[in-house]
């Protein structure tokens, strides 16, 4: 089975984007299973936009995960009743959405499992007091077949500990949330893949995806870089944030990183 997984998708340019080379993607490397993280995919980068999911399950993603911002806006939340759209699991009841799904991919049955630390939570006013260790709701959780782990999270300490944890017992563990690449791809003993942070699909010039302007005026008046307006999207080139993982017998036997292939029509 082969799995593309897309880091977090920043914006309504890089979800058109993705939506356009995908076809091209899943072609060339044979793909039988797209997850995308696009929690940031709405225009103003803040949750999910109803366009741009559309797009983006349009075009052959085949699951769209989340993380803290699944909750930023009235459309975002109402985003999370798609049956292909899921947030992070380690959530008390009462909180919008779900955070595991099943899909069939090559004949089998994938679960993708969504989970989240508690820096990335611990300002979401959705989820106040609402907030479950990642493990404990892991072990919880329905899983069955492949086991692919969206972890949403800001310390690679606890990615790295979580996916030794479940090494084995996941074929991969796969880092979002703080937009910038690690470089090191692993494959742990037992056969899973491990990417402490995939990387966002989105504007590479500024802050996470953003433009810097509003930050930087911020922490020099006061100290306090979130004190100004909030930031739009930068417009800068969108760069790609993608791994491609081979699974056999529940096991990731090959693993990579992937860049844009060329537009359609592009001298070679």
């Amino acid at each position: 089975m082969i799995v593309l997984y897309f880091g977090d998708v920043v914006g309504e340019r890089a979800s058109a984007l993705l939506a356009e080379r995908l076809p091209a993607l899943r072609h060339e490397h044979r793909v039988d299973l797209v997850i995308a993280n696009a929690e940031n995919s709405a225009p103003n980068g803040l949750g999910m936009g109803g366009k741009q999911v559309e797009e983006l399950l349009a075009a052959g993603v085949d699951v769209i995960t989340g993380g803290n911002h699944s909750w930023d806006s009235e459309e975002s939340v109402g985003l999370l009743s798609l049956p292909r759209v899921i947030r992070p699991e380690n959530l008390a009841a009462g909180v919008p959405g779900r955070g595991t799904i099943e899909v069939e991919a090559a004949g089998e049955t994938v679960t993708v499992v969504n989970l989240a630390d508690h820096c990335a939570m611990k300002s979401v006013k959705a989820t106040a007091g609402k907030f479950l260790p990642a493990y404990e709701s892991w072990c919880a959780a329905s899983k069955n077949g492949v086991v692919i782990v969206d972890y949403h999270g800001d310390h690679v300490l606890e990615k790295q500990i979580f996916a030794h944890a479940v090494d084995g017992a996941a074929a991969a563990v796969l880092g979002s949330h703080t937009h910038e690449a690690t470089g090191p791809l692993h494959i742990l003993p037992r056969g899973t893949a491990f990417v402490a942070e995939v990387g966002m699909t989105g504007p590479g010039d500024g802050v996470q995806g953003f433009a810097p302007g509003n930050l930087v005026s911020g922490l020099r008046a006061t100290g306090d870089p979130f004190s100004a307006p909030l930031p739009s999207v930068s417009l800068g080139p969108v760069v790609l944030g993608a791994v491609l993982l081979d699974i056999r017998d529940g096991r990731t036997v090959g693993l990579e990183r992937l860049d844009w292939p060329a537009p359609v029509g592009a001298a070679q």
